[in-house]
């Protein structure tokens, strides 16, 4: 699958330029607005869903451009690549093609919180992200700048108070009709940039500023509840003016793991992969950062940034005198520049290089570029409903950092899930969502639709109450089919290929689960398996598989016959034996999350009258965030379980029409556990 031969960018803006100075058309089912991580993965996955799409990029040739830190995955992120990949999403296949250091991060705790890691090569994720959507069927990509949103009279058939029909593109263009609009517009929206004490409009350092007029249309046409968050960027250092040899070298895994289920290997050869190093801040620094704050208006400002990433001006106000881990990280093959990941600030660039030059290895760094800060709208995301959809206006969707997080791969896995929405919106199919019990997809959207943010998210692996069944090693069994059979994103080729691995997993372990021995037998077949002495039942192989010290491949020594057959699998079975007890436990719970999601609650319903006991505390929630579900409604901060159960009992009888209305007095009050009734609901 990475035998691919990539397009010059001289070709690739050529033939994307022709394509869009001859629109052919001026209507298009889905219209995607922006060309970052959120905007590549809607764009293409609307095309995949069946839809004509229209990608319009400010610039075509920073299209999947790597504004910050060249790397991809991380403890957490790295399930998100794996299950954007497992829906036939690009980041993952653009990863194994211009990884450079590959590493898994957190091994020292289970499977189930890994973390995939990739430093990327910019120049080859770039040009494989657009490669990919030049190869694109039903995809058209158009540079320019959007001005504004159409916006008319809702339709009566469907919930919201408006409807976006397309886009108003900038310097008198003309007008581009859509059923579904998605926009991804990063840090664009009402974007500012900071250095020192200078401010300009942006939303990156060399790109121009986007319209104020989408921002206008956002906040005072529709009304929607808007904040304001920052992020920064550090400078890049010129990396031969680095004293290398004064920081700890991190090589990266003797065998590179692939983000991409489709891809056995990863285009980098292990011998040809590129280090990482790691050092320190000193005193030095602090003395720095403390003596410029004067000058740094950005490290100022009310906005709130990323609680995970900080600046290093946020570090050492918070922990002064504490040492920082600064790792230095290469920006490609072929580049001369390194990424200090760690040392993002705003400070004047003169103030920047005398903070660098106060850490050991760079005490005689060159800077290439400073780094800066931004400031940007977003929208809360509460407004939205599972779909990405924002619920008060009908074919308008949003992915990315418009929604609150922070990060490529938050981006990538918003902008998949709207792209497809959208595209099922405009084909007249019906909207999907993901459930938080099956994806830490579905995790992600759940915590933002129904909880919002006060500070950039990011995504963690504590965030999901089932990570022992959400792993990164089978995200392709819990998405591809559904992606195939339910969504219509995943292609004939990948969904071949799952059906195959789930069907020679099943056989695996069910010949596993057929090995029926004593442990007097087992002992004597491995006797460096540590089996208690007390133990005189029957184990199977997939009993045998949880001890620590005994592979698949010790078994399949054993019993060459039934087992040989499934090597390719041995890491797999191994994950799928050790977790079996925890997922078994985690089944009712799972359910019953399932059968909550499953009571729908309509977006028109009147809170403030409905005849339930609730306090006006929670009405005021409940109008507020509108949830979809009354599972999302027990998520809610602020909604106490007694609120939930009047809720359910509303539910259950106005969604059970043959039940006689009861008076008050006689109506008793239903415990809790009746959240598991299924498949109650509200009329539609």
């Amino acid at each position: 699958m990475l035998a691919k031969k990539l397009p010059s960018l001289q070709s690739f803006l050529l033939h994307v330029s022709r394509r869009a100075s001859h629109l052919a058309r001026q209507q298009y089912d889905v219209i995607v607005v922006g060309g970052g991580h959120a905007g590549t993965e809607a764009a293409a996955a609307a095309a995949r869903v069946g839809a004509e799409t229209l990608l319009v990029t400010q610039k075509i040739a920073t299209i999947g451009a790597l504004s910050c830190n060249p790397s991809l995955g991380g403890i957490g992120k790295g399930h998100l690549v794996k299950e954007v990949d497992a829906l036939d999403g690009l980041c993952g296949r653009a990863g194994d093609w211009a990884g450079i250091h590959f590493s898994i991060l957190n091994r020292r705790k289970g499977p189930a919180v890994w973390g995939p890691r990739a430093q990327l090569d910019r120049q080859l994720y770039r040009q494989f992200i657009q490669s990919e959507l030049l190869s694109t069927p039903r995809l058209t990509v158009l540079e320019g700048s959007v001005e504004e949103l159409l916006v008319t009279e809702s339709n009566p058939e469907e919930p919201g108070r408006h409807r976006v029909t397309g886009i108003r593109l900038a310097n008198g263009s003309g007008t581009i009709s859509a059923s579904s609009v998605v926009l991804t517009t990063g840090t664009f929206l009402s974007g500012s940039l900071f250095m020192g004490q200078t401010t300009s409009p942006g939303g990156r350092i060399g790109d121009a500023p986007s319209s104020a007029g989408i921002s206008h249309t956002l906040r005072e046409r529709l009304g929607l509840r808007i904040g304001r968050l920052r992020t920064g960027t550090p400078p890049r250092i010129v990396k031969d003016s680095v004293d290398l040899s004064q920081a700890q070298l991190h090589p990266p895994d003797s065998h590179p793991t692939p983000f991409s289920f489709l891809n056995t290997h990863t285009r980098c050869k292990p011998e040809e992969q590129l280090p990482c190093h790691l050092t320190f801040t000193t005193a030095g620094v602090d003395r720095v950062v403390k003596e410029s704050l004067h000058l740094n208006c950005h490290i100022q400002q009310d906005a709130k940034g990323p609680r995970y990433c900080p600046s290093i001006e946020s570090r050492v106000l918070r922990f002064p005198g504490r040492r920082h881990q600064v790792w230095l990280e290469p920006e490609g093959v072929n580049s001369d520049l390194l990424y200090p990941q760690g040392l993002s600030m705003t400070m004047p660039p003169d103030v920047q290089l005398r903070l660098i030059r106060e850490i050991p290895a760079m005490h005689r760094a060159e800077i290439h570029t400073p780094g800066y800060g931004v400031q940007y709208d977003f929208v809360c995301p509460t407004q939205l409903s599972p779909a990405l959809q924002v619920k008060s206006t009908q074919g308008l969707f949003l992915a990315g950092q418009i929604n609150g997080t922070t990060g490529y791969e938050e981006a990538a896995a918003q902008g998949l899930w709207a792209g497809v929405n959208a595209a099922r919106r405009a084909l007249s199919m019906s909207p999907v969502a993901l459930s938080r019990t099956e994806s830490y997809i579905g995790v992600l959207i759940d915590d933002l639709v129904s909880r919002g943010v006060t500070e950039p998210y990011r995504m963690f692996t504590s965030r999901a109450e089932f990570r022992t069944s959400l792993r990164p090693d089978n995200a392709d069994l819990r998405l591809t089919l559904k992606g195939f059979e339910e969504v219509g994103c995943v292609s004939s080729l990948r969904y071949q290929e799952a059906v195959r691995v789930r069907d020679s997993l099943q056989d695996a372990l069910a010949a596993l689960q057929a090995l029926v021995l004593s442990t007097t037998n087992w002992r004597k077949m491995f006797p460096s398996v540590q089996m208690s002495e007390a133990k005189s039942t029957n184990l199977t192989g997939v009993d045998m598989l949880q001890y620590n010290n005994l592979s698949f491949e010790m078994l399949a020594s054993v019993f060459p016959e039934c087992l040989s057959l499934y090597m390719e699998f041995s890491q797999r079975l191994k994950i799928e034996a050790v977790y079996k007890p925890h997922c078994d436990r985690q089944k009712k719970e799972i359910e019953r999350i399932q059968k909550e999601e499953n009571m729908f609650l309509p977006q028109d319903i009147d809170y403030f009258s409905l005849p339930v006991s609730l306090s006006q505390e929670v009405r005021e929630i409940l109008d507020r965030v509108r949830p979809s579900t009354l599972g999302a409604a027990t998520r809610l901060q602020g909604i106490t379980p007694a609120a939930i159960v009047h809720l359910l009992n509303h539910v259950r009888h106005s969604g059970q029409k043959e039940r006689t209305h009861r008076k008050p007095n006689d109506q008793k009050e239903e415990t809790e556990e009746e959240l598991h009734v299924q498949n109650a609901s509200l009329p539609q």
